[in-house]
């Protein structure tokens, strides 16, 4: 049991690691290439530069594969697994009602299907055959985005608003950044499964925090512990508290409170991280294009693609150019 606490608290540490590095993903170089050029250099008179360059490989090499991909599914299945396993039988004697109890693995099977899309359709890669349907989407703003600019690793034509994909090693019509726990760039075309991914994720997590916590609650109030009295290590007698209410239940269910507490957090990190990319939506930009722009502050830079928060969302659902038809 203890192992299991354990165990949970440091896939916790990792995915919150994780989550951290997934948004600073929107960066022209990426967060781990920055990060482990840091420490490269902060060591590089201490290890020899060929073991630093077999290390950094293959960081690399584990970061481009699908590795956070399967760790993400791990981390959902190890939270649904103590769900079911002590929080929903709990809750069954308890008499919660049955479709608030369902209402998780239901979202969990609506977000699997978004997850799926976002990891396996297109994201709007250009190629030499397809370049002239994205070329005239977007008009070149003359700062970001250079009339005649050309991609010198895919040899095509470089649309206003694409990106070369180190990670994919293609360009990207209208490119947000390549999201490792989908294993996948965000696009013109999947990034509207990728909010939808991100909304239902929110939505179960907090499915599962509210009634983990509401099933605590229930718990604290069958027992009368606010009623109650503690001694503390004088002996002397003090009231209930919350937090020795919190502790209580902490050694009572330490699993359950732990994964509450887990949730709540990745909660909290998720929401925000959605809030941030609900704005770049309304205010039609990217996150590639928001993390650019403090560089043409001096510039006095605009941005010229929004049309109105109603037009820039209906652009996410309906994208202005698709490789199988041209815009109208």
């Amino acid at each position: 049991m203890d192992f299991l606490v354990l165990f949970l608290l440091y896939l916790a540490l990792v995915l919150l690691c994780l989550v951290l590095l997934c948004l600073y993903s929107t960066s022209n170089q990426s967060f781990h290439s920055r990060y482990f050029t840091g420490i490269t250099q902060a060591i590089s008179h201490i290890i020899p530069v060929q073991v630093q360059g077999a290390v950094q490989r293959v960081f690399n090499g584990l970061f481009h594969s699908r590795l956070f991909m399967a760790l993400h599914l791990v981390l959902e299945a190890l939270v649904f697994a103590e769900f079911t396993w002590e929080v929903f039988g709990y809750c069954k004697k308890l008499e919660f009602g049955t479709p608030s109890l369902l209402l998780p693995y239901l979202l969990l099977i609506v977000n699997m299907v978004f997850f799926i899309l976002c990891s396996r359709s297109d994201p709007g890669a250009i190629t030499k055959s397809n370049q002239a349907l994205f070329l005239h989407s977007y008009p070149y703003d003359g700062v970001m985005f250079e009339t005649g600019a050309e991609c010198i690793t895919c040899k095509v034509k470089k649309p206003a608003r694409s990106k070369h994909c180190g990670v994919c090693n293609r360009c990207m019509h209208r490119f947000d950044h390549h999201c490792i726990w989908v294993n996948n760039c965000i696009g013109a075309f999947n990034i509207k499964y990728f909010l939808a991914y991100l909304l239902t994720l929110i939505s179960m997590a907090a499915s599962i925090a509210g009634l983990t916590a509401a099933f605590l609650v229930q718990v604290a109030l069958l027992s009368n512990l606010m009623q109650g009295h503690y001694a503390d290590v004088h002996g002397e007698e003090h009231p209930v508290d919350v937090f020795f209410l919190i502790q209580h239940l902490f050694l009572t269910f330490p699993r359950i409170v732990f994964m509450l507490g887990s949730v709540v957090f990745l909660l909290i990190i998720l929401a925000s991280y959605f809030c941030f990319i609900l704005y770049l939506v309304m205010t039609n930009q990217t996150s590639n294009e928001w993390f650019k722009s403090s560089r043409f502050k001096h510039r006095s830079y605009s941005n010229i693609y929004s049309r109105g928060v109603w037009s820039n969302m209906a652009e996410i659902i309906r994208p202005l150019t698709s490789p199988t038809r041209k815009r109208k």
